[in-house]
């Protein structure tokens, strides 16, 4: 199974309540294709070369991204991303545990290690034009993403703090190598 792990960072907030993600500005997304086992990294002029990549996945896998970065992604994209299989994980988490948990949270205690800032910081740089800071902390985010990934498919759970103790959540992975048809939208000309 082809899949491309993903996680967007964005350059605007939300302003006076509205919890719309379609709203938020797009800074960057970066990517892992385990086809090519390659991370890349898009600027918003950049994404038509991304959609070549999502289209030929067999699903696409991120945390959190089924509500948010898939929502801001349409806003660009020529179809609908929500016609190609979607591995939300923290959905999945969710479903299994009943509550939200943080991919740092995730991070720290299932692959020993955190994430290296928030999306508030990565805002804040790049509106001090650290484009660099923000490419490489959203790919690091991309990076522990896929490793939990593969670590729930290995093992069929996932690890979260919790008030200081390590504690497991199981992950039921059934659904995810099922293809769900051609992921293709045929909305390029190739």
């Amino acid at each position: 199974m082809r899949y491309v792990v993903f996680d967007i960072e964005t350059s605007s907030e939300f302003i006076d309540g509205a919890f719309d993600p379609a709203t938020l500005d797009l800074a960057l997304v970066a990517t892992y294709d385990s086809q090519t086992n390659q991370y890349d990294s898009f600027l918003q002029p950049e994404l038509p070369r991304l959609w070549p990549i999502l289209e030929k996945a067999d699903a696409i896998v991120g945390y959190n991204s089924d509500h948010f970065d898939i929502p801001i992604l349409n806003r660009f994209y020529p179809g609908d991303l929500s016609k190609i299989k979607s591995i939300d994980l923290l959905k999945d988490v969710r479903k299994s545990l009943g509550r939200r948990i943080k991919l740092d949270s995730l991070a720290q205690a299932t692959l020993g290690r955190g994430k290296i800032g928030d999306g508030l910081q990565a805002m804040k740089w790049w509106k001090e034009g650290q484009v660099e800071k923000v490419r490489e902390y959203c790919i690091e985010d991309v990076r522990i993403t896929k490793e939990i990934f593969e670590y729930a498919k290995k093992h069929q759970k996932l690890k979260y703090k919790d008030f200081g103790s390590i504690k497991e959540i199981p992950i039921d992975i059934s659904a995810w190598d099922m293809r769900s048809g051609d992921a293709l939208t045929y909305t390029l000309p190739f």
